[in-house]
C-alpha cells in the first residue's frame, strides 16, 4: 500500500457501562449490588445493566422480565436522561480539550482523531490515558479506550480491556491482531450474521481473509465488501465532528396491546408531534416516511412512501403515516408504533465528503 495516505491516531473512548454507574455513583447504596437501568413492568426493556449484574446474563436490550429470571436479587432504577446527558456533556467538554475532531456515537461513546492535537503530544496511548484519568477526575466514573489506525480497529480495541481499561493496536500489529479476532467481536457482524459465518467455516479474522470478495459478496451482499476490507485494516471513514443522519425517528413501545386502529391514530399523533420537534430541533426535513409495526408476537413490519418534497411539518408526516397504516390490513394487536423521516435535506453534504484510505503500513509511534 502506498504510503501517501493520511496517517490517523484514532481513540474510542466508551464508558463502562455508562447509565448503570451513574446510578451506582450518586446512589452510594446500589454500589456493589446487580442493578439494571430500565422498567421492570412486564413490558420493561434494560437500557443498562451493571457489571455485577452482568455476571448473571444481564444485557441491555433485554425484556425486564428474562433477566430478574436471570438475576432474582437484580434492582431495577428508572432512567434520568438529564443526568446522563449532564455527565456526557462534561466528559465531551474534556475531549474538545485534545481535539477538536470528535464524533459522539451516543451518551457514552465517541471517537477521537489525535492525530494531530491540542496539547500536541505524539502519543495516542498517553493521551488515552490522561483522558480517562480527566474523566475519572471530573465525574467519578470509569472509561475504557481502544487506539488504532481506524476507526473500526479502534472501536474492537476499547472492548478488549473492558472495564476501566485500553488497548493499543500499533500499525505493524493490526493484521495479527485481525487475524486473531473471533469473528462475532467484529464490530458490525452481529448474531445472525455470525451464525451464518460459522456454518461457512469463519470463526476468526484469518478465516474471514482467505474468503474471496466476491465470496463475501455473495453471502452477504453489500456487507461482503465491508468484511472484506476491515479485515485487511482498511476501514476509510474519516472522524466526522458533525455526524449527518440518515433518518430521525420517533416510536413508542405501549403497556397494552392495541388492537384498534382508533388508540393507534391517538397513539401516532403523539408520535408525529415528537418527530416534528425533533426535526425542527435540527433543522432537518426530509422526503420519506416510514411507518414501523411491531405486532404482539414481536414480528416487525415497516412501510414507506417517498414523497416528491421535502416535510419536516407534523400534519404531512400524520397524514403520510395514516396512509400507510391503511395500506394493508394489521396482522396482529400492535405492541410498539414508529414513525420515522429519511431521504433528508442533509444527504447532499455526504455526497461532497472527500473519500480516504488509510494505509496500515504506518511508521509513527502510537
Amino acid at each position: 500500500m502506498s504510503n501517501d495516505f493520511p496517517r490517523r491516531k484514532i481513540i474510542h473512548v466508551d464508558m463502562d457501562a455508562f447509565y448503570a454507574s451513574v446510578e451506582q455513583l450518586d446512589h452510594p447504596e446500589l454500589r456493589g449490588k446487580p442493578i439494571a437501568v430500565g422498567g421492570s413492568s412486564k413490558r420493561g426493556v434494560v437500557a443498562a445493566a451493571s457489571y455485577e449484574a452482568r455476571k448473571f446474563g444481564v444485557r441491555s436490550a433485554m425484556s425486564s422480565v428474562i433477566a430478574q429470571r436471570n438475576c432474582p436479587e437484580l434492582i431495577f432504577v428508572k432512567p434520568r436522561f438529564d443526568r446522563y446527558r449532564e455527565i456526557s456533556h462534561q466528559i465531551r467538554n474534556i475531549f474538545y480539550e485534545y481535539t477538536d475532531l470528535v464524533e459522539p456515537l451516543s451518551l457514552d461513546e465517541a471517537y477521537l482523531d489525535v492525530t494531530v492535537n491540542k496539547k500536541g503530544n505524539p502519543s495516542a496511548t498517553l493521551i488515552a490515558q490522561e483522558i480517562r484519568q480527566r474523566i475519572f477526575d471530573t465525574t467519578g466514573l470509569n472509561a475504557s479506550a481502544g487506539i488504532s489506525i481506524n476507526k473500526f480497529i479502534a472501536k474492537v480495541a476499547s472492548d478488549v480491556n473492558k472495564p476501566n481499561g485500553q488497548k493499543t493496536v500499533n500499525p505493524e500489529e493490526v493484521l495479527q491482531f485481525l487475524e486473531d479476532l473471533e469473528i462475532r467481536k467484529f464490530y458490525g457482524v452481529g448474531k445472525v450474521t455470525a451464525e451464518k459465518m460459522y456454518k461457512l467455516g469463519i470463526f476468526t479474522g484469518k478465516d474471514l481473509k482467505q474468503k474471496t470478495e466476491q465470496f463475501l459478496e455473495e453471502h452477504f451482499g453489500k456487507s461482503g465488501r465491508y468484511y472484506y476490507h476491515v479485515v485487511r485494516g482498511i476501514h476509510t471513514s474519516p472522524v466526522k465532528p458533525h455526524r449527518i443522519p440518515k433518518s430521525v425517528g420517533a416510536e413508542r413501545t405501549f403497556s397494552e396491546n392495541l388492537s384498534s386502529e382508533i388508540f393507534m391514530l391517538e397513539r401516532l399523533d403523539h408520535i408525529a408531534s415528537e418527530l416534528e420537534r425533533r426535526l425542527k430541533k435540527s433543522k432537518i426535513a426530509g422526503k420519506t416516511v416510514t411507518l414501523k409495526i411491531k405486532y404482539s408476537d414481536f414480528t416487525l413490519n415497516t412501510r414507506s412512501k417517498t414523497l416528491p418534497y421535502y416535510i419536516a411539518e407534523k400534519g404531512l408526516i400524520l397524514e403520510t403515516a395514516k396512509e400507510l397504516l391503511y395500506q394493508e390490513k394489521l396482522q396482529n394487536s400492535v405492541r410498539l408504533l414508529g414513525i420515522s423521516l429519511a431521504n433528508l435535506n442533509t444527504e447532499k453534504d455526504t455526497k461532497t465528503q472527500k473519500k480516504e484510505t488509510v494505509s496500515v503500513q504506518l511508521k509513527f509511534d502510537f
